[in-house]
């Protein structure tokens, strides 16, 4: 029989040796986080002060100051005040939102490929709202809620079906990829008997904008991130852990189907109500997760991180499209030029390394 220790026992050197090591490797770790997660809020916000600042009219930093204080400045009171800032804000709520509702997916599917935009919650609501302007002539106010209510309605609808008999995540991710490719179709259907003037509003929202932002926008999506993100960073535990999969995590005590629930929940009501301010930005909820994954480091929630890629992210796009070409350009095509060869890229790595972020 073996000799336990006594408690005053000094442990054996090697047992203190990898004790040392596995404190210090999590120090290094926790370390590396904490100065990225500071690297990306630092940039966003030096991003957010330039898109506030260039435009047809240059504006410099103390105006820019001021008119964030209240002040009344002649011309920069209006351009920046209710045209640039309500912008850049929308950006970075829509981003961090899609960021974070999409690395959700993907950590609780254990898949990099299980965003929203390729699982078709987005399309859901993109079908809604197009259904809503086309067919019902919907103010803009009705199309946001419609456009909330499909993504609700298709996140539902797509869980039940995949639930059959057990939950699975491939099996989800495969019966989404089917509902986007219906709901595609639905919407390029609608959009062939459309008038005119109801297509020009359909595809700019389809396009994914920022264009003609306001803070009646603004405010519904601020409340809406304010609510739900806490509730996501509360089940951040719960979705690390259920990495290592469902047995594993219901032996550390996990309660799968409820935090699956409450993180499913919140996540499309998060991103629906993105989606619904912006239209789908394509792409940013794909990227955000497995980018934050590769430059923050194994371990930790992804959580935080990938929201604030998301923001930088559509941030970034969104001064490219503006004035990085002759022509200006939505962000949502922006985006989707900078995603299309990433989703090729991580289909490749994904086929070789099995599929975790």
């Amino acid at each position: 029989m073996s000799t336990l220790l006594d408690a005053g026992t000094p442990a054996p050197p090697a047992l203190a040796e990898r004790t040392a090591a596995v404190i210090a490797g999590r120090r290094r770790r926790e370390r590396r986080r904490a100065a990225v997660t500071a690297i990306l809020a630092i940039a966003i916000i030096g991003v957010f002060v330039v898109s506030l600042m260039v435009g047809k009219s240059f504006y410099g930093l103390d105006e820019v100051a001021r008119v964030i204080l209240g002040e009344t400045v002649p011309g920069a009171s209006f351009t920046v005040g209710e045209l640039r800032l309500p912008r850049a804000s929308l950006a970075v709520l829509a981003g961090f939102a899609f960021g974070v509702a999409g690395v959700t997916f993907q950590t609780m599917l254990r898949n990099p490929l299980a965003s929203p935009d390729i699982i078709g919650i987005t399309s859901g609501a993109s079908a809604a709202a197009v259904f809503g302007i086309v067919v019902l002539s919907l103010s803009e106010t009705l199309v946001s809620l419609l456009a909330v209510a499909g993504a609700l309605a298709t996140a539902l609808a797509i869980y039940l079906l995949s639930n059959k008999g057990g939950f699975a995540g491939t099996r989800l991710i495969l019966i989404g990829i089917g509902v986007a490719a219906m709901l595609d179709a639905a919407v390029t259907y609608i959009l062939s008997k459309a008038a005119v003037w109801d297509l020009q509003s359909a595809m700019r929202w389809l396009t994914g904008s920022l264009n003609g932002a306001t803070w009646s926008i603004v405010v519904p999506l601020a409340v809406a991130s304010a609510i739900l993100v806490p509730i996501l960073l509360a089940q951040s535990r719960g979705l690390g852990v259920m990495r290592i999969g469902d047995d594993a995590a219901a032996g550390l005590g996990v309660r799968l189907n409820v935090t699956r629930v409450i993180a499913i929940v919140a996540a499309v009501t998060l991103l629906a109500f993105a989606t619904a301010a912006t239209g789908p930005i394509a792409f940013v909820a794909f990227m955000a997760g497995p980018i934050a994954a590769r430059i923050v480091g194994p371990g930790g929630s992804l959580l935080l991180p990938s929201g604030l890629v998301g923001a930088l992210l559509v941030l970034v796009a969104d001064l490219l499209g503006q004035f990085a070409f002759d022509s200006r350009y939505p962000v949502g095509v922006v985006t989707g030029v900078l995603g299309a060869p990433y989703l090729i890229y991580l289909l490749i790595r994904t086929n070789r390394s099995g599929g975790s972020l």
